[in-house]
């Protein structure tokens, strides 16, 4: 067997990926619709691309890369953060879920393609992608925002949802319509939901211990191997692949290892997971989206609508104001891979056709605008309440200036030449910072010891961390660059 024009391929394929890649990144652009452009040239259905290359020759490796995707997004479930305010998410969460998910139905039902499709469309419109939220997060220096820890909250919220919704759609998808069948189907997926997640909860030293070794190649076989048996057992008890790779990522993420799993998780996962995103693109049909044009642009619209609906009213709930709303509507508009692989799911399921040409028309469009929305949130925030984002840098230097000023005539008349003027001389070398703030409500209130600990928490939780296999787990990012 000759696999020298097949390696042939394939690096060029990833060359491509790369300079597209350094290209979208000068405009913001994450990454997954860059794989699918490079998957979309290579197609046999568009003839763009001179390379002979079939869909089925990376259909594997493709499926690791899900498999990993949903793997990486378990890790990153923080189970301290939804435990410890679980009341309070629900609430912000399950509104973000009824809102967007029951328009996203409803939308479905509008275009005719047939009720099990509207569930699915439901998926598509309604569910962000967590993998991009927390790569803009950080890549915007948001973390620090006062809106930032309710949108990882709901984020984590939705991915408690999205295992509970791929469980019923998958259930759904199989085609069964008698009663009892679809009674033990749907009750055995949620007691797997049920004990994966108890196991993530209060078992977490036991897998810890099994988990226990220093060879670092023995360390990757192992959970590798973990992430794709439960992907194996997912798929045949009904939950689907993705969300028993999801479940395993939960479990193995609540041991000590969580770090040490990470730092090698993340980088076969930007590997497999460009093959995933690739793949997709080969299938798709530029021809096709002629037909699903207009549906993309009517779900556009509404995404985007439904988006500044449930930021605001998000905001609100949390007592904060316009500004964070818009910044929180803007993160949660942006679509990804869950969308894909919903559209995966429906052709393996045989519904409309037109899924597949609509799910890669709308993330690529999703995937485009949603990140420019996202940057440029804060700046359409201030334009819409009439005034800069920051002091003009004349009126910054009076400031400092006055400051100055006031600082010297208190120390040069001060009586007492003691303790006030030391004060007074440390007021001189130290600008006054709240002169400086044009929104005292874009920041945390650092004076208010429980929002200060509460800040440094976040921070240190979500910053990444070199751990040793016998430390606490790293709360660390495997967001590579999806």
């Amino acid at each position: 067997m000759h696999l020298g024009e097949d390696l042939i391929t394939l690096g060029i394929l990833l060359v491509v990926a790369y300079v597209l890649g350094r290209a979208g990144k000068l405009i913001g652009l994450p990454s997954i619709p860059i794989y699918m452009i490079v998957g979309l040239l290579a197609s046999p259905n568009s003839g763009w691309f001179p390379l002979n290359f079939q869909s089925a020759d990376i259909e594997l490796i493709a499926i690791f890369g899900l498999i990993l995707l949903l793997f990486s997004l378990g890790l990153e479930f923080d189970q301290e953060a939804f435990f410890g305010d679980a009341g309070k998410l629900l609430i912000s969460g399950g509104s973000y879920v009824l809102i967007n998910m029951g328009a996203g139905f409803a939308f479905g039902l509008m275009v005719g393609w047939g009720s099990r499709e509207a569930l699915v469309i439901a998926g598509m419109t309604g569910t962000s992608s967590s993998a991009i939220i927390t790569k803009l997060l950080i890549e915007l220096r948001r973390l620090a925002n006062k809106e930032t820890p309710m949108i990882l909250g709901v984020t984590v919220v939705g991915d408690i949802f999205i295992a509970v919704y791929l469980a019923i759609v998958s259930v759904v998808l199989s085609g069964k319509t008698e009663v009892w069948p679809i009674v033990l189907q749907l009750s055995i997926a949620f007691l797997f939901l049920v004990v994966m997640f108890s196991v993530a909860r209060w078992g977490a030293k036991v897998v810890s211990r099994l988990m226990r070794t220093k060879d670092d190649e023995l360390f990757t076989i192992l959970f590798f191997g973990l992430a794709v048996l439960f992907a194996g057992i997912g798929e045949i008890i009904g939950v689907t692949d993705a969300i028993g790779a999801f479940l395993i990522g939960v479990v193995l993420g609540a041991s000590t290892y969580r770090g040490r799993i990470e730092r090698v998780a993340v980088p076969l996962r930007d590997v497999f997971g460009a093959f995933f995103f690739l793949n997709f693109g080969l299938a798709l049909n530029v021809a096709e989206f002629g037909s699903v044009i207009t549906v993309v642009l009517a779900a556009v619209a509404m995404t985007f609508a439904l988006s500044l609906v449930s930021g605001m009213l998000l905001a609100k709930l949390h007592g904060m104001g316009p500004r964070q709303g818009l910044n929180t509507a803007a993160i949660f508009v942006n679509r990804g891979e869950f969308t894909l692989i919903l559209a995966t799911l429906s052709v393996t399921a045989g519904l409309d056709q037109r899924l597949q040409p609509f799910a890669g028309l709308y993330v690529l469009t999703m995937a485009i605008l949603g990140p420019l929305f996202t940057a440029n949130s804060e700046k359409i925030g201030a334009a819409l309440r009439h005034r800069p984002d920051v002091a003009p840098s004349g009126q910054r230097a009076s400031d400092r200036m006055l400051a100055e000023e006031i600082a010297l005539v208190e120390a040069v008349t001060s009586a007492d030449a003691g303790s006030d003027a030391q004060r007074a001389a440390d007021r001189r070398t130290r600008p006054a910072q709240p002169l400086l703030l044009t929104d005292p409500d874009a920041a945390p209130d650092v004076a208010d010891p429980t929002a200060r600990d509460s800040m440094l928490d976040f921070i240190s939780d979500r910053l990444p961390t070199e751990t040793g296999p016998g430390d606490k787990p790293a709360r660390g990012t495997a967001t590579g660059d999806y």
